[in-house]
């Protein structure tokens, strides 16, 4: 069994600060977001956001979980705005042995290399092909992103106990309404 990267604990956590069944959202306002990110050591506080650099954020999470596997089609407006944001994000590819070779370029706004944090995350999921093991939920009213430790990639569920028996569940019931009627 695999265990999630430090990118991938990061990419995951920071798509479930939205909880799509409640609705609750824990980096809501820029201040909220602030925190978050302090929080994680994507940023150094005292931390204020603008409200176009917490849009910015907000939209990259919509993005990621757009990306993120799922049997749902994709809507690749979703994915454009998010890329739209990454367009701006300093990245800095080195091709030295000594540290990562890709990471946030420094000296910028904080924003700008908590953004950038977030982008090399992805970017190492991607490259590495441990992005495939990142999923979104397949029950619809749930979206939870979820690390598939299966041994073959197959889960479909955060959780088999409940989203898993909800989703199999309303196939019965269709499957024996069909049947009844």
């Amino acid at each position: 069994m695999l265990d999630p990267s430090p990118a991938a604990e990061l990419i995951e956590a920071f798509t479930n600060t939205l909880d799509l069944e409640s609705g609750d959202d824990d980096v809501a306002t820029p201040a909220e977001l602030a925190a978050w990110l302090t929080g994680k050591s994507l940023a150094q506080p005292p931390l204020t956001l603008t409200e176009g650099e917490h849009e910015a954020f907000l939209t990259l999470r919509a993005g990621i979980r757009e990306a993120l596997d799922t049997d749902d089609p994709v809507e690749p407006q979703r994915l454009a705005l998010a890329d739209t944001v990454l367009a701006d994000v300093p990245v800095l590819v080195t091709l030295g042995t000594a540290g990562a070779p890709l990471a946030p370029a420094s000296g910028g706004p904080p924003v700008q290399f908590a953004l950038a944090r977030l982008a090399v995350a992805w970017a190492e999921l991607v490259l590495t092909g441990h992005i495939h093991r990142l999923k979104r939920c397949a029950e619809h009213t749930c979206g939870w992103v979820f690390w598939d430790s299966s041994k073959n990639h197959s889960r479909r569920w955060c959780s088999m106990r409940v989203c898993g028996n909800r989703t199999k569940s309303r196939r019965y019931a269709t499957r024996q309404r069909h049947l009844a009627g």
